[in-house]
């Protein structure tokens, strides 16, 4: 079982990333998703979740209206795109996810079972 994710990179200041997350050795269908981020200093927090069931999803308010949750069941892969970057959204962000069947989203950390190995997000201003 296995969270790969990537996409991260060095962007200027209102430009764009997608950050990609494929899971191998289950079906991401099954699991409700989680992308979190730590800033170098900073604890870990929840950027955005995915619902496994009619894909309700959570944004925090800093993120709200710029980035994007979304999965393609049949790649196995969730992704986040992010948009309208700015230097305070420089940090590693990290996939999650856990197995749920409920429909509900999940913004704690505990809550997650699995996790990648983070990708890092550089905005520069």
């Amino acid at each position: 079982v296995q969270l790969q994710a990537c996409g991260g990179g060095l962007v200027q200041s209102g430009g764009s990333l997608r950050l990609s997350c494929a899971a191998s050795g289950f079906s991401l269908s099954y699991y409700a998703i989680g992308w979190f981020r730590q800033a170098p200093g900073k604890e870990r927090e929840g950027v955005s979740c995915l619902a496994s069931v009619e894909d309700r999803t959570y944004y925090a308010d800093s993120v709200k209206g710029r980035f994007t949750i979304s999965r393609d069941n049949a790649k196995n892969t969730v992704y986040l795109q992010m948009s309208s970057l700015k230097p305070e959204d420089t940090a590693v962000y990290y996939c999650a996810a856990v197995y749920s069947l409920t429909g509900n989203y999940y913004t704690r950390i505990d809550e997650y079972d699995y996790w990648g190995q983070g990708t890092e997000v550089t905005v520069s201003s």
